[in-house]
């Protein structure tokens, strides 16, 4: 599905990721855990497309993308989503304007064709349904608590139905009551649509819950990869500190 393979990339002379290979499989979600800072979200540019390597390659079902030109990316990364860390709502638009953007300006990724304003509103009213928003749809993104505005940009991924959707830091600055609704938003999404989920973190509790298999990224390379019930029993300092965190043990997966 998504094979990475000895990706390097260097900025002003501090090298983040350091020949990282990964190899990603069609329907799982795969949780990425790492500290701050240690390049996390720059692999996940890399998989979009939005960065380049300085060597190294991304490949998406057999298609080197690494190197295209943005007519021939587009046609491979069209069927991305990804949800950033901010949520990049747009400030000037309502939430059901945000959550029909995508499909306003673009032909729809499961029909091929460009949607007419009914067909428009339906996704968008379905979409948030399904991560209870339907009743703020007409609030601004200024209105809405951190944990709505993820719920926002979640509906908007759900309303265009990617096959591959990324999520960058999706727990971070929440509580955790509403961390713990965005995992499971996250579970149901992934059951919903059926794609492949690419998530990177720093919270265990999130990994846990949502994750297919789980690797941990260090020193600019994925250093160990396998199930949460494996990954926990590996030896090492990093992940036995975060074992004795994990405080629940339910799974959503």
């Amino acid at each position: 599905m998504i094979n990475i393979k000895d990706l390097y990339k260097t900025y002003s002379n501090n090298l983040v990721l350091k020949g990282l290979n990964l190899e990603v499989k069609r329907g799982e979600i795969l949780v990425i855990l790492g500290r701050s800072g240690v390049g996390k979200s720059v692999l996940l540019k890399h998989i979009i497309g939005i960065e380049k390597p300085d060597s190294g390659k991304v490949e998406i079902d057999g298609v080197d993308i690494t190197n295209l030109p943005f007519t021939d990316l587009y046609k491979h990364i069209k069927n991305m989503g990804m949800l950033f860390q901010g949520a990049a709502l747009f400030d000037s638009m309502n939430i059901e304007q945000n959550t029909g953007f995508y499909l306003e300006h673009n032909l729809d990724p499961t029909s091929k064709k460009k949607l007419n304003k009914k067909e428009i509103k339906e996704k968008v009213a379905s979409a948030l349904q399904m991560v209870g928003l339907e009743d703020a749809k007409e609030k601004m993104p200024s209105d809405l608590s951190g944990g709505m505005k993820k719920r926002a940009a979640l509906a908007r991924l759900i309303a265009y139905r990617p096959k591959i959707l990324l999520y960058d830091e999706p727990t971070t600055g929440l509580d955790p009551i509403t961390s713990n609704q965005i995992n499971e938003l996250i579970v149901k999404t992934q059951n919903e649509l059926g794609g492949t989920s690419i998530i990177v973190t720093h919270d265990i509790h999130s990994a846990w819950y949502v994750a297919d298999r789980i690797a941990m990224h260090r020193d600019g390379k994925i250093i160990y990869i396998d199930t949460p019930e494996e990954f926990i029993k590996i030896d090492d300092p990093d992940i036995a500190y975060l074992k004795k965190t994990l405080t629940n043990f339910e799974r959503g997966r």
